[in-house]
């Protein structure tokens, strides 16, 4: 008898795993995607349906898990200026995304891509933690055409090659390589082309259907198409005066062409500004349906008594919210949110181990975030200084006092989306790092009031000077930048000039050989310093490393290859109207009127690299272009190749078309192959709908160091 109620409870016990296992069928692995995902709508009442409108994917009743979403352009951004909570809750920072495209490392930002993934799994399933999000608000793959765009510090670049490959990596760091699972989610932000910030929430961005597929929407297509993102936000701005959250392309572009058959959500407010700012529809319940039939499934704003009005009034109907909420239900799957208790999702354990040291603690983070600063400095100048010699790198033996001066030599600020880093290195830190025990006495001035900085430089053999924007202006209120040059969510830059340069122009009469490192988030017309000082780099905010890396380039310790990804003017002049979204009217390196003062692409190295013997090839519809690159200096260094490509019959402008950073020892050779599709090398064709390039093109080839230094030309007909 003992024996016999064992076995009973035993076979109760495997009953009862069955049956919790089999629930729904929404739970059986073996049926495809759709088969599930269509099982959990037929399951769902019209509540339900309303509810899934919003960003969380739960589905309490039938055992879907809270998930929400989270920001993280640069670490995972669970307390910042922007969200006021006034948590203090810590992950792993890495410099801006705009310092992140200044890597030119699709390698390094797909390991970024997988660490945030990691802190974002860690906290979402930490027991206790109230933080449930798995779609992350990432990347930004809005094209930053103008530097006066406030968000400017969010964007990979103006290129859409170069910004399309950055959001690319991206995404695969993001969602990971497990050909089942996604780690996380990647959420786009914003379709499409809103590049300024005052009148965002009521402006058109007006240009034809060439520059959609040529330019703006190119990064997001590419996001969706190999990136694998089945998620974007949708801009406040109108395209051609229809409102973004409620276009069309919306589902016959990036749905039925593109495949996004995921989450596509509004940006915060937007239903209340479809009303009020565009002045669309006269009523909520109006912009609600508008909004709901053009597929987008998650309002970022109070919406669930529009669109039960506009269910009662019969302009939207409970099919059409079953097409919008589908996405959202095809992302919580592949987040492994439908699968139940047994679920093999290979991330759902981490974080559940409360004895483990959390991944924005390691080694190996602190290590990330360090490379990716290191990697993301731009050596805009390095010429002889008043010692004869440049003074970059720095040799600790030829000083004996260094005088380190500006109020971003001891400050690290978060921008809107930062976070809480676990630790701060400012770049005082670092040096003071670099030099300790070298004798090398550090002498430190925020400004020069009561002339404390030009004393600290007069009396030492060489200085760095650290000045720049603030990434929020100050005060963490909608609209406050007083800096008329400062900018970020909500305010445009008035002006390119910086602030501080007359503290530059201080020390530098005190001090000939000054180091400008130039903290900023985004380009100025720094006219007088590059023609007066010896040295200048560029980085950006919001690293945890950033003294550590900055230190690392300025002692030599990491040779500098970072690359510009936008035009630096010389002067706000030099730039068409914000307003103009025709970029063939006088924006980026493609079509510049005027002489940048640093073009697209441009970076310094401490070494020099020779190009030799470019050989191309069209076959098997694929260009190969392959070149050597000799490094002719006496450093080892990384050297950022880039291939330019323009089609003769139409005169076009040469484009960025393959681009690598290879790492080439001193005396050292490499040969350097590039692979592109020809069906990649045209511009769209609204008869062909393709990028394909028509039969006997000529393209004209340029590679070199920057879109304005070509060290190899020839001409290949197709």
């Amino acid at each position: 008898m003992k024996k016999l109620l064992t076995i009973l409870t035993f076979l109760s016990l495997i009953y009862n795993i069955c049956a919790t296992a089999a629930e729904y069928p929404f739970h059986d692995r073996s049926l495809s995607d759709d088969e599930r995902v269509d099982n959990v709508i037929s399951l769902l009442t019209l509540e339900e349906k309303i509810a899934l409108l919003s960003t969380d994917l739960g589905v309490p009743r039938l055992g879907i898990p809270q998930c929400n979403q989270v920001e993280g352009l640069h670490g995972l951004s669970l307390s910042s200026p922007g969200n006021k909570r006034g948590d203090t809750i810590p992950s792993t920072i890495f410099p801006q995304a705009y310092g992140l495209g200044e890597t030119w490392d699709r390698d390094l930002i797909t390991r970024i891509g997988a660490q945030v993934a990691e802190e974002t799994r860690y906290y979402a399933q930490r027991p206790g933690n109230r933080w449930k999000a798995l779609v992350i608000r990432a990347p930004n793959a809005d094209l930053a055409r103008d530097p006066r765009w406030g968000r400017t510090e969010e964007s990979f670049g103006e290129d859409p090659f170069l910004t399309a490959e950055m959001t690319v990596a991206k995404i695969k760091g993001l969602q990971g390589n497990d050909p089942r699972y996604w780690k996380t989610a990647a959420l786009m932000k914003h379709f499409l082309a809103n590049s300024n910030e005052f009148g965002r929430d009521s402006t058109s961005s007006n240009f034809d259907s060439q520059l959609f597929r040529d330019y703006y929407s190119y990064p997001f297509y590419k996001g969706i198409t190999e990136g694998g993102s089945r998620a974007f936000m949708a801009s406040y701005n109108s395209w051609n005066g229809t409102p973004m959250a409620m276009h069309s392309c919306l589902d016959s572009i990036t749905r039925r062409e593109w495949g996004n058959d995921g989450i596509i959500c509004t940006d915060g407010g937007a239903l209340g500004l479809l009303i009020q700012a565009h002045k669309t529809f006269p009523t909520r319940s109006e912009g609600a349906a508008a909004i709901v039939k053009a597929t987008t499934g998650q309002f970022l704003d109070r919406y669930k008594e529009d669109v039960e009005e506009a269910l009662a009034a019969g302009i939207l109907t409970e099919h059409d919210i079953e097409r919008a909420i589908r996405g959202n239900i095809m992302v919580a799957l592949k987040l492994g949110l439908l699968d139940g208790e047994d679920s093999p999702n290979p991330y759902r354990n981490i974080g559940t181990d409360t004895t483990a040291v959390a991944p924005f603690m390691t080694p190996y983070a602190s290590a990330l975030a360090r490379e990716a600063t290191a990697k993301s400095v731009v050596l805009l100048k390095n010429e002889p200084a008043a010692s004869g010699s440049k003074l970059l790198p720095v040799d600790p033996a030829t000083l004996k006092k260094i005088a380190v001066i500006g109020p971003y030599a001891d400050q690290i600020v978060q921008d809107w989306y930062g976070s809480t880093p676990p630790y701060e290195v400012t770049i005082l830190d670092g040096i003071r790092a670099a030099l300790d025990g070298s004798g090398v006495e550090i002498t430190y001035a925020i400004d020069n009031r009561m002339g404390q900085a030009v004393e600290a430089a007069r009396s030492a053999d060489m200085a760095i000077v650290c000045v720049g924007n603030h990434p929020y202006g100050t005060r963490p209120d909608w609209f406050f930048c007083p800096v008329p040059s400062d900018g970020r969510e909500a305010v445009d830059r008035r002006s390119l000039m910086l602030p501080d340069e007359d503290l530059v122009r201080e020390i530098s009469a005190a001090n000939p050989n000054t180091v400008l490192a130039l903290v900023s988030s985004f380009p100025y017309t720094i006219n007088w310093s590059d023609e007066h000082l010896p040295a200048i780099l560029h980085v950006t905010h919001c690293s945890q490393e950033q003294g550590n890396g900055v230190a690392d380039v300025i002692f030599g310790k990491v040779n500098p290859a970072g690359r510009t990804t936008q035009t630096w003017v010389r002067d706000i002049l030099h730039l068409p109207e914000i307003m103009d979204y025709d970029i063939t009217r006088g924006r980026t390196y493609m079509y510049a009127r005027h002489e940048p003062l640093y073009p697209f692409g441009y970076g310094l190295s401490y070494t020099t690299f020779d190009y030799s013997d470019l050989q191309a090839t069209a076959k098997d519809g694929q260009l190969v272009v392959q070149f050597d690159i000799t490094n002719s200096g006496d450093r080892d260094g990384e050297e950022v190749p880039q291939l330019y490509v323009a089609l003769a019959h139409d005169n076009g402008p040469y484009r960025l078309k393959a681009f690598d950073r290879v790492a080439v020892a001193k005396g050292e050779t490499r040969r350097i192959k590039f692979e592109i599709p020809l069906s990649e090398l045209g511009t769209w064709s609204e008869h062909t709908h393709n990028f394909a390039l028509p039969a006997g093109s000529e393209l004209r080839l340029a590679v070199g160091a920057s879109s304005a230094d070509h060290r190899l030309k020839k001409d290949l007909k197709i």
